[in-house]
């Protein structure tokens, strides 16, 4: 496949996320199979995968409004706690449509 091909979100990838996935397919999608895998509980294997489905969705949101995208992607991640992610949100908005 050519690199010019493949899917943004599959590029934006960490490594880690990359490894997770690649484990979720080698185990037919069984979360129960990635927690005895990962030697964690079910609910933190669901979590992961959870913040997984959120980066791919905001990866192919990041065209429409990158710093948005941004901003919720550091919320996701944990860097940035969600209403102060809110409150950059709303005043970036206020402020572009200015």
């Amino acid at each position: 496949m050519e690199i010019d091909k493949i899917p943004q979100w599959i590029l934006a990838l960490e490594p880690e996320d990359a490894t997770f996935l690649k484990n979720f397919i080698l185990k037919s999608g069984s979360l129960k199979e990635i927690a005895r895998l990962y030697e964690v509980s079910y609910p933190t294997v669901r979590l992961r995968l959870d913040k997984l489905i959120q980066k791919i969705e905001l990866s192919d949101q990041k065209e429409e409004e990158p710093f948005s995208s941004f901003i919720k992607g550091l919320a996701v991640d944990a860097k940035l706690d969600l209403e102060t992610a809110k409150i950059i949100i709303e005043k970036y908005k206020k402020e572009k449509e200015k």
